[in-house]
């Protein structure tokens, strides 16, 4: 909050804080604005209730007396529902392999002014996700260490799961032939290292949101910004000609469960292949793996 960094606890306003959350909105980063609300208010909840905080808002919160709703266009989803059509995930695979090979036939000397197609690590991991159900920041934080080829499966500790403390669980992941042919190419990009997508000193994985903002950058048309320094500015990903909006690596965990829905997957299956935590004890009658395999007996292979 630079905006805010000399001013003193006890001076700041309602309308600086309105102020704040009408700057990023007006960014188009609506739901960053919400989130950053979200943490004003918590912050300020904190201070309010412990010394020498609690001293210093005598005159109350000012959060209080905000009221975001106003603050946010009418149309804003706080929930996406985009769901990719099967005309738009053959459309991605088509854009990637001509992306590559228009890249590929430029003579040695107009590569540098060419479209470079998405790096393969980001392909190969939005294929995962859509043929897991992950997420995308976990499959980002993955470890060779917990991907068993042969086996078929892979481990997600709870740490890398997003969710509230205490509320996180381990997630095991049976891998489908489609997922487990995606695993298998990255295996030969990033095998050596210790990260299924490492950085590029490869002493840690790549930053969580790097995928997304790959994605973003290339359906700029959705972007209410200029072009940003050393980042990618086109719509090289933008599907059905932006009729149904933009996509979003996420989108592709929610396709995915509809998908497993339209097939005949039973709800509860679906779940705990998204690693939902059920509502109650978190536990289900019967694990993960029990019951893929029950579906599968019922349904044939799936996923």
């Amino acid at each position: 909050m630079p905006a805010l960094s000399k001013t003193a606890v006890s001076s700041v306003s309602e309308h600086d804080v309105r102020a704040l959350i009408r700057t990023v909105v007006n960014r188009g980063a609506h739901r960053q604005a919400i989130s950053f609300f979200a943490d004003l208010t918590q912050m300020f909840s904190w201070a309010r209730k412990r010394q020498p905080w609690r001293a210093l808002l005598i005159e109350g919160d000012p959060t209080e007396l905000v009221d975001i709703s106003p603050l946010i266009p009418a149309d804003y989803e706080a929930e996406r529902s985009r769901i990719l059509s099967p005309a738009e995930l053959m459309e991605l695979h088509n854009r990637f392999q001509q992306m590559t090979a228009d890249y590929d036939a430029l003579p040695a000397g107009q590569k540098y002014d060419g479209i470079r197609p998405l790096k393969k690590e980001t392909q190969l991991a939005l294929w995962i996700s859509l043929g897991t159900l992950c997420r995308i920041g976990e499959l980002l934080q993955a470890e060779w260490k917990n991907v068993d080829l042969d086996r078929q499966t892979w481990f997600i500790p709870s740490e890398n799961v997003k969710g509230t403390r205490g509320k996180k669980q381990d997630h095991h992941v049976f891998l489908s032939p489609f997922a487990l042919h995606f695993f298998q190419e990255l295996k030969t990009l990033t095998g050596d290292s210790q990260w299924c997508f490492p950085n590029k000193q490869d002493d840690g994985h790549v930053d969580v949101k790097v995928v997304s903002k790959q994605v973003g950058d290339r359906q700029a048309r959705f972007k209410n910004r200029k072009a940003l320094s050393r980042r990618r500015h086109d719509d090289t990903l933008v599907l059905a000609d932006g009729q149904n909006g933009d996509w979003t690596p996420h989108d592709l965990r929610r396709t995915g469960a509809t998908m497993m829905q339209a097939l005949g997957v039973s709800l509860d299956v679906i779940d705990r292949c998204q690693n939902h935590v059920l509502a109650g004890s978190g536990e289900t009658a019967l694990p993960a793996s029990r019951l893929c395999r029950r579906e599968e007996a019922r349904l044939g292979p799936v996923g």
